[in-house]
């Protein structure tokens, strides 16, 4: 009875580039009681995609990078978790890349150690890349609200 577990709040933010090809939105949601998973979407536009968070050589694009601030009130229960990439070569670096299109979603969760409710603040850097060009990596800084409540 005095486990806790968390109500879903939800942040959007939009990436901070008129007419960019991707925007991301944030979220959490409870899969078991005292663990909140870290739902961090992306919606790319058709035609780009972004990198995944792990490539085969620090050779070319710049890998999708999770930053949290560290915080009392969680501790992160493994890393942060993505779909499966698409891997194939890129004429844009000469190379084997794992990328992600469409609307990929990446988790992590995290043990709640508070009982009171907590921002979870971090900030995600990807690049994103079509047949043709690529973007400079973006960095946008994002806030998930999370208010844990008695079970």
């Amino acid at each position: 009875m005095d486990m806790f577990t968390a109500t879903i709040l939800t942040a959007a933010l939009q990436v901070p580039m008129a007419g960019g090809p991707a925007t991301w939105s944030f979220a959490a949601s409870t899969p078991h009681v005292g663990q909140v998973d870290l739902e961090m979407k992306a919606v790319i536009e058709k035609g780009w995609h972004m990198y995944a968070t792990v490539l085969p050589s620090d050779q070319g694009p710049v890998p999708t990078a999770f930053r949290f601030e560290p915080s009392d009130a969680y501790v992160a229960n493994g890393g942060v978790r993505e779909p499966v990439p698409v891997e194939e070569y890129d004429d844009n670096f000469g190379m084997v890349v794992r990328h992600h299109s469409g609307e990929p979603t990446f988790v992590m969760t995290i043990d709640v150690k508070s009982k009171e409710p907590f921002i979870v603040k971090g900030e995600v850097e990807y690049m994103l890349c079509n047949d043709r060009t690529c973007l400079p990596p973006t960095v946008v800084p994002f806030e998930i609200h999370v208010k844990p409540t008695a079970n």
